[in-house]
């Protein structure tokens, strides 16, 4: 079992994951979506990107030891969106979205039920108006 405090890491990664499915869902491609809006839904994923990115830097390192994936790329990526705000391509975003995100959720998701005090935790978290689009973790 692993430390109750990477919960919160991982609810509000699990979280900002699915508000970025809900705010591209209506796009075909990078170009339509970056666009969109005056940008607000690109600005607004960018920001739960770089939320990611932070919140993947502190989950404990057993855990990334333990199941493999590309935790260091995701912090990477935090980093460099952080950085080089001018330079973001919406490409390279767009494929994050398409690419990563997914196989990402279903690592978290499986990594869960391994954490201590799990359940109590999950029905806190939902009962939080922070973490609404989590009801798919009650089975």
């Amino acid at each position: 079992m692993y430390s109750d405090k990477n919960l919160i890491y991982i609810f509000t990664i699990l979280e900002s994951i699915e508000k970025i499915n809900l705010y591209t869902k209506n796009f075909l491609d990078d170009e339509s979506f970056y666009y969109a809006n005056d940008q607000m839904n690109f600005n607004a994923v960018v920001s739960l990107l770089i939320a990611i990115g932070e919140e993947n830097k502190k989950i404990e390192k057993q855990i990334k030891d333990d199941y493999t994936f590309a935790w260091n790329d995701i912090s990477k990526m935090r980093d460099k969106i952080s950085h080089n705000y001018r330079g973001i391509n919406p490409y390279m975003v767009w494929e994050i979205i398409q690419n990563s995100l997914g196989d990402y959720k279903k690592l978290l998701v499986d990594i869960l039920p391994n954490i201590d005090e799990y359940e109590v935790a999950l029905d806190d978290a939902l009962d939080s108006k922070f973490y609404t689009h989590l009801q798919y973790l009650k089975k």
